[in-house]
């Protein structure tokens, strides 16, 4: 199955538009809960949000731009009517302490609670070791690793610490190294360990603290990168056991499982959403696709331009 096959229409303004998510997951699962997503703007975060909502939960969508934001929280509510109200939009830089604390107080006045958060705000650029700058370093590291520390840690000061909650962050594909991304390889790193040590020093109070880890995912996120990058991806689906890139409702899903009470015994552990990429071998040659099952929820969900010109079955598989 390609994701031409569950998708007919990937624009704001098709008929895909205002389809709603067809999550994988029980209706009236997130009920009465407010669920934060940091970079819920664009991406994987906006994908996030959309399944959250459909799902019951108020949702708590932080970023940067502002407009962004309003857009996904209006396209939430023009699809979820019963939603409207239950969306709000908050702009904070992750990375700055005062505005992270201003911004979770904010939030917890107008829901009243957060149940969870999804630590989804990032970014990088790719570079080599040699070529990165100090300026350059501490922006990535910064975004991913301080980022998702200041949000944890104050969303769990200011609330969870006296009511439970849960927690997911972002990793990536980092196992033996993040080579061409060394700065986000370095944070993400960072956050593993984040991740498994909050998850021993929150537990008393029920606070679950996870991480999902995508590989290479069919995002949005992929046409920010330049033209010579764009070119190595366009040629990693055949390195995916696989063979197919992931789309954003395989990681969402994910990540709204271990968000959920279904996951309520797991803690301090790490999803990979990727393919089974870091169990491929050199030793080993992979063959072509004779089957592909791709699963995709989200009629809003636009395909990155770096593959407009690929067959979708050599993105996504058949």
């Amino acid at each position: 199955m390609n994701l031409q096959s569950t998708t007919t229409d990937t624009g704001h303004d098709g008929p895909a538009s205002k389809t709603r998510y067809r999550s994988a997951f029980r209706p009236g699962l997130f009920d009465g809960q407010t669920v934060v997503v940091t970079g819920g703007g664009s991406g994987l975060g906006r994908c996030a949000a959309h399944e959250l909502a459909s799902l019951g939960a108020h949702v708590a969508l932080v970023g940067r731009q502002a407009a962004k934001l309003d857009a996904v929280a209006a396209e939430i509510s023009s699809i979820y009517p019963e939603r409207a109200g239950d969306v709000s939009t908050t702009v904070c830089d992750i990375r700055d302490e005062s505005e992270v604390k201003a911004a979770v107080a904010s939030i917890l006045n107008k829901h009243g609670r957060i149940d969870g958060l999804f630590n989804c705000a990032g970014g990088q650029f790719p570079a080599k070791l040699r070529d990165i700058s100090l300026k350059g370093w501490d922006a990535v590291v910064r975004n991913n690793l301080h980022g998702t520390f200041l949000f944890s840690r104050e969303c769990f000061v200011q609330w969870m610490e006296h009511h439970g909650g849960s927690i997911v962050n972002m990793l990536a594909d980092i196992w033996g190294g993040l080579p061409g991304m060394g700065h986000s390889g370095a944070a993400r790193g960072g956050v593993l360990t984040l991740t498994e040590t909050a998850a021993c020093e929150w537990g008393h109070a029920g606070v679950r603290v996870n991480a999902v880890a995508p590989g290479w995912i069919a995002s949005a996120g992929i046409d920010t990168y330049d033209e010579d990058y764009r070119n190595v991806l366009r040629g990693l689906r055949t390195k995916v056991p696989l063979q197919r890139f992931g789309t954003e409702a395989e990681l969402s899903s994910a990540a709204v499982y271990l968000l959920s009470e279904a996951a309520g015994f797991i803690s301090g552990s790490v999803i990979r959403v990727d393919g089974a990429v870091p169990t491929a071998r050199h030793s080993w040659k992979l063959q072509p696709a004779e089957r592909s099952f791709a699963y995709n929820g989200f009629p809003q969900y636009q395909p990155p331009v770096t593959f407009a010109d690929t067959p979708a079955s050599t993105v996504q598989g058949e």
